[in-house]
């Protein structure tokens, strides 16, 4: 095996018992009609910093996989090769340059990365390539007309839960503890805004670091400020840390976090501790009952046993459905198979399930794809919806960048 089939890890899936020696590419690339078959990609850390986002790419395959063996899209299948870009964004830019010259691509679909994905928008945008579902969190992504996101800004997840805390739970101090990157930054804006259209002043707002594992300092101000709540925008590691120092100091609160945290690593982490926590949430609970969501529990379990059954898979699996979406959208418009006509297909999704989101739209400068959250909560070892999907509050949604 040379180094360079080696590095195709994660991806490739295999389309029958072989694919076609030589692709009727066209202009775009990566579309050949004899034997229906659409060559896409993404970039992916096998390697860095960061290896274990491979579960993003592992639930993203899996999907290709299942829709392969169950009559492809409309008919057509799917090959999906990922390379390994190690969460550098100059190997990123390579890496896509690389499926594009090499592997013929016709779209970039769930890559991996905020900033890799930032870093390889240009290029993308030069060659007229759509990039679906890009594994990231950039207010840019909003306003590309070929790019086409799925996760929300954080500022409206921050803004979901703030009106979750005062409008549902009846809370009047709320504080809000953010990560201090742009994560927290995004998620601290949102909720300012918010709180401020209802004239109300946050109880606290406090930074914290990545790396921070002890929040005793932090929790010591929000419990002085006669806070109720507290909104952690942080890692699943730092809302176990928080839990763990409120309970060693008998801080009691009502407690919301990201939807990333609504996975059961969270619990490995936090124990008991995290039963009754609020999560605002783009996704379904991965225990959900319905058919896409079980789709992604089966295949992964499938495909990729010995990877968890979570919110980070079925993030990637809902992520690369979205190429699913939008290609069967071309498909069935009857249009040619161009990387334009993708676009205009894109454009034209209106309130779809994609995996596990729901009421997905683009329109022409305006690809904030997710318009909604739900609220989830843990209960017992799993994550239950407790609150429906409802619009983001107009305010954070609106005055997002881009």
């Amino acid at each position: 095996m040379d180094r360079r089939h080696a590095l195709k890890v994660i991806g490739a899936t295999i389309v029958g018992a072989a694919l076609p020696s030589r692709f009727a590419l066209g202009a775009d690339g990566g579309v050949d009609e004899a034997s229906k078959t659409i060559s896409i990609g993404g970039f992916t850390p096998v390697t860095g910093p960061v290896p274990f986002y491979a579960i993003l790419t592992h639930a993203a395959d899996s999907y290709f996989r299942f829709i392969n063996e169950n009559g492809g899209i409309r008919g057509w299948k799917i090959k999906y090769t990922t390379l390994d870009d190690g969460y550098d964004p100059a190997r990123s830019v390579a890496v896509t340059r690389r499926l594009v010259e090499d592997d013929k691509i016709f779209a970039l679909v769930a890559s991996v990365g905020t900033a890799t994905n930032v870093a390889v928008a240009p290029y993308a945008k030069e060659i007229g390539l759509t990039m679906l579902g890009p594994i990231g969190g950039a207010s840019m992504f909003f306003s590309e007309p070929n790019i086409f996101p799925l996760l929300p800004d954080y500022g409206w997840s921050a803004a979901a839960n703030a009106e979750f805390a005062l409008k549902d739970l009846r809370l009047e101090k709320v504080a809000i503890l953010w990560e201090n990157d742009e994560l927290g930054r995004s998620a601290k804006r949102g909720f300012d805004l918010y709180m401020n259209e209802q004239k109300v002043t946050p109880a606290e707002s406090v930074s914290f670091e990545v790396k921070t594992t002890d929040f005793t300092p932090h929790l010591r101000r929000v419990a002085n400020a006669g806070a109720e709540a507290a909104i952690l925008f942080g890692s699943n590691a730092n809302l176990a840390s928080a839990l763990k120092a409120a309970d060693r100091q008998g801080i009691k609160l009502t407690w919301f976090a990201p939807f990333f945290t609504a996975d059961p690593s969270t619990y490995k982490l936090a124990g008991d501790l995290l039963n009754g926590v609020y999560f605002s949430s783009w996704l379904l609970p991965v225990t959900s009952d319905e058919p896409d969501v079980k789709a992604y529990r089966d295949a992964v379990t499938k495909y990729y046993p010995s990877d968890p059954v979570g919110v980070f898979g079925l993030n990637g699996w809902s992520n690369a459905a979205l190429f699913g979406k939008v290609f069967e959208t071309l498909i069935d418009s009857g249009k040619p198979i161009t990387r334009e006509n993708l676009v205009a297909s894109g454009n034209a999704l209106a309130n779809a399930s994609v995996g596990g989101a729901r009421k997905v739209s683009f329109r022409p400068g305006d690809h904030r794809g997710t318009r909604q959250e739900a609220i989830l909560q843990a209960k017992e070892g799993s994550f239950v919806m407790v609150r429906d999907f409802k619009p983001y509050p107009s305010v954070a949604f609106d005055a997002a960048p881009g």
